[in-house]
């Protein structure tokens, strides 16, 4: 089991600028994909973004990228996501996903998840 706990939600205006952190605990990060997906209310959770063991490969979900930037420092055990550019569209509970297998694992299905954190984006 991995326990994730994200951090750093919260409320600010379109165009504005957001960061995310998941914290890990149980296993290291160091051998785990790791991603961020959103759920707004009445709708499927999302893929947003994910990254690979090292942080060498990033894989982004079209309306996100070039604005959010995944990140993550396997020391801490942390995992990261960086949001600019904000829109309305955006608002959604984000939640921090890992999978020991691969990056496309966590993209599709990951088999650990934290609880989540509200983002909201006021126009």
């Amino acid at each position: 089991q991995v326990q994730l706990v994200e951090s750093g939600g919260g409320l600010v205006q379109a165009g504005g600028s957001l960061s995310l952190s998941c914290a890990a605990s149980g296993r290291t990060l160091g051998s785990y994909a790791m991603g961020w997906f959103r759920q707004a209310p009445g709708k499927e959770r999302e893929f947003v973004a994910a990254i690979g063991w090292s942080g060498g490969s990033t894989n982004y979900a079209d309306s996100v990228k070039g604005r959010f930037t995944i990140s993550r420092d396997n020391r801490k055990n942390t995992g990261y996501l960086q949001m600019s550019s904000l829109k309305p569209e955006d608002t959604a509970v984000y939640y921090c996903a890992a999978d020991p297998r691969s990056i496309e694992a966590v993209k599709h299905v990951p088999r650990y998840w934290g609880q989540g954190t509200q983002v909201t984006v006021s126009s």
